[in-house]
């Protein structure tokens, strides 16, 4: 019995502890009215249940952005890209050749000199000017004796056509005395034709008419630039068609390409093709189509496009490598710029702004990079406010 009393009374002692526990526990009326102030404050970027992210009008990110409206831009219809090379027009190299064997004395021009035409670039000391200038000498000297004996034959024919008048000689003298004239005549011909040639002989060589000891000077064929000299002082050329110095005049370059079979439609003589090169990566050129090759390359199935343009302030220069572009013409089609885009899960989106700080993610279908940019076929339209700077902050909320 008195163990009974004890487990009662244990038992009613737990049971009352045990209520005076549920009683210290907070009812729902007690509990706080939210969370701290600190904790209700805005996420600064939030997904809302349309899809759109909204910012928080205090977000540092979005400060940091920028909103600006799409706008229409002229864009290619049909446009081709090849690769492209640029070359010196082969119609404006010059070879400055030595025109007779001899020693080289002087070189005048060096590697990347610019040269106009007939500036001296090589002087030579050849004994084929000793015999140009000998054989002037020679020219003058026959001709000096053939006028001498025509002066002295047309004085006798003069003489004895007087005497015949008078009866005073044959008429078989009067006629030997024209025969003789008319050959001595001949002869002049003959040595003044001989004197021009010796004469034409040294312009040719550059060299002057009765001066001696003279040396013969390669002048440039071309205005332009030297790209090549293959030939040092004292040295002794003998071969007269190998070249000493080349020139290029590169105020005019071309570019070549090899267009597809399939696209060559899109290129005809006196087109405009724009052209992007490695070496300016932020200038656009223009070009004008100069000839399209006749035959197809039969193992690349290209055709050779060539292009020509001004090469203003020397800039291009030969074997830059580029992209030539080619369109049947353009269409304006909304743009927008390459940083505007962002992709996710394969799909292309842009940010287009609802209102101040409320952004929706929709996909575009972006068209072929022109202008640093992407035309937009469908999902955006010319006058929406996308974010073009930025929009990292709002994909890492989708």
């Amino acid at each position: 019995m008195i163990w009974s009393s004890k487990f009662k009374l244990s038992s009613g002692l737990a049971a009352a502890l045990l209520l005076a526990a549920c009683g210290k526990q907070e009812s729902p009326s007690d509990k706080p009215a939210g969370p701290p102030k600190a904790a209700a404050a805005a996420a600064p970027v939030q997904k809302q249940l349309n899809g759109e992210v909204v910012m928080d009008p205090a977000a540092p990110e979005l400060k940091q952005m920028t909103v600006e409206e799409i706008r229409d831009l002229p864009v290619p219809v049909d446009e081709v890209t090849v690769t492209a090379r640029i070359q010196a027009n082969p119609h404006s190299v010059g070879h400055a050749v030595v025109p007779v064997p001899g020693r080289i004395t002087r070189v005048l021009a060096r590697l990347g000199d610019s040269v106009t035409k007939g500036q001296p670039l090589v002087s030579i000391e050849s004994p084929a000017v000793s015999e140009a200038e000998a054989a002037f000498v020679q020219s003058e000297a026959m001709l000096r004796q053939a006028e001498i004996a025509q002066s002295k034959a047309d004085a006798d024919l003069a003489r004895l056509t007087d005497l015949f008048e008078h009866q005073a000689v044959a008429q078989k003298e009067v006629l030997s005395a024209k025969t003789t004239s008319g050959l001595t005549k001949a002869s002049v011909d003959q040595a003044r034709g001989a004197r021009e040639q010796a004469r034409r002989r040294l312009e040719l060589l550059g060299l002057k008419p009765g001066e001696f000891q003279q040396q013969v000077v390669v002048h440039a064929p071309i205005s332009g630039k030297v790209m090549e000299v293959s030939v040092v002082e004292g040295e002794f050329r003998n071969e007269i068609n190998t070249p000493l110095v080349t020139i290029t005049d590169l105020s005019r370059v071309w570019v070549t390409s090899e267009v597809p079979e399939s696209k060559i439609r899109l290129f005809h003589v006196g087109g405009i093709a724009h052209l992007d090169l490695i070496a300016y990566p932020d200038e656009t050129f223009h070009a004008k189509v100069t000839r399209i090759a006749d035959a197809v390359d039969p193992e690349t199935r290209t055709l050779k496009v060539n292009a020509e343009l001004e090469n203003t302030g020397g800039k291009l220069r030969p074997d830059m490598f580029g992209s030539l572009r080619y369109s049947t013409g353009e269409t304006p089609a909304p743009w927008i710029p390459e940083t505007a885009v962002v992709r996710r899960n394969g799909i292309d989106l842009i940010f287009v702004e609802r209102a101040p700080g409320r952004f929706a993610a929709v996909p575009v279908e972006l068209g072929k990079p022109i202008h640093g940019g992407f035309p937009v076929g469908k999902g955006a339209k010319a006058g929406d406010r996308i974010v073009t700077k930025g929009s990292v902050y709002l994909k890492a909320a989708l």
